[in-house]
């Protein structure tokens, strides 16, 4: 882990350091522990936002570490037809392989260290599962899904799809090398992720080598967060400690601080994190199960429609 590397992070870009006196570095306001579950037809996953307000989270709803399992022969499994309404999907692979289809047509394969970005809008039936080349030989799987809102104003759009390949992400270093970043979607110090989202926000995946510190400029309309998705470390000037499966929020400033400690986990050589960032929407939020919208009366409208079959069918060719 993980799939999009490179040898000398020196190479790449890098991320100027906060204007000190000006980019307040953003506090800690607490560092929650992820629950692990099982989703869809039973794969692994750790619920990353359980036990933090909506009002640290908004505009994300929730997110999920699926995964990392090395799979057996046979053992791979993914999620059954299932709907969405209002909001918007983005699936991160960071090893194995998914395939993404939907009622309307739309999908695609991705893999090692790809991203799809689905905005769900108005509705539509999707599907999820690895390959049957992989479920029959076995391998590797670990990857995130996060669930991003859209305002009210967006919810009933047209369903779309955004295939974000790993080389199309936007590479960046700390000014020594010491964390490699990979800017998914949103904007970096003026650079760009490739992700083109209806809500602001920023989502990058950082690699830190033992030892390093990174502090990063952060937009002070965004809210922040960071998740270790593996390795130890600290976070803020309070340098408090995180571990694989937390989450920190970070209160209003101007940067974000993470530290990986000198010794590693056996099984990780660098700490990994992802940090996201979004502009509230501060709208009211009803949710219920796969929708989500504004009110209650729009719950059961949602409801009736997939019900009803307004939210597309199964093609054929898996009913």
């Amino acid at each position: 882990m993980p799939a999009v590397t490179v040898e000398n992070p020196l190479t790449l870009p890098k991320v100027g350091v906060p204007a000190e006196g000006v980019a307040r570095p953003r506090p800690v306001l607490a560092v929650t522990t992820a629950p692990s579950g099982f989703e869809g037809e039973g794969f692994p996953v750790r619920r990353a936002f359980s036990g933090i307000n909506y009002q640290h989270l908004d505009p994300f709803i929730m997110m999920d570490q699926m995964g990392e399992v090395e799979y057996a022969a046979g053992e791979p499994k993914g999620t059954p037809w299932h709907p969405h309404r209002g909001f918007e999907t983005v699936t991160y692979l960071i090893d194995g392989t998914f395939i993404h289809q939907d009622s309307n047509g739309g999908g695609g394969t991705i893999q090692n260290g790809d991203t799809q970005w689905m905005t769900a809008g108005s509705g539509l039936l999707h599907i999820e599962a690895p390959p049957e080349s992989l479920v029959m030989s076995g391998g590797l799987f670990h990857g995130l899904q996060l669930w991003v809102n859209l305002p009210a104003s967006d919810k009933m759009m047209a369903p779309r799809y955004q295939d974000i390949r790993g080389g199309q992400v936007q590479l960046l270093a700390s000014p020594d090398g010491g964390a490699l970043l990979r800017v998914i979607a949103g904007e970096l110090d003026g650079h760009q992720g490739p992700g083109v989202t209806h809500t602001p926000i920023t989502m990058i995946h950082a690699t830190i080598r033992p030892g390093a510190e990174v502090a990063l400029p952060w937009r002070e309309d965004f809210n922040g967060l960071a998740y270790v998705l593996a390795g130890r470390g600290s976070v803020g000037t309070e340098r408090r400690p995180v571990h694989k499966g937390q989450t920190a929020v970070f209160g209003e400033g101007g940067s974000l601080i993470v530290r990986a400690d000198e010794r590693q986990d056996s099984n990780t050589p660098d700490m990994e994190v992802v940090l996201l960032g979004g502009r509230p929407i501060r709208e009211p939020m009803a949710h219920y199960g796969p929708f989500v919208m504004n009110s209650q009366a729009e719950l059961k409208q949602a409801v009736e429609d997939f019900q009803s079959g307004r939210l597309g069918t199964v093609p054929a060719a898996h009913a």
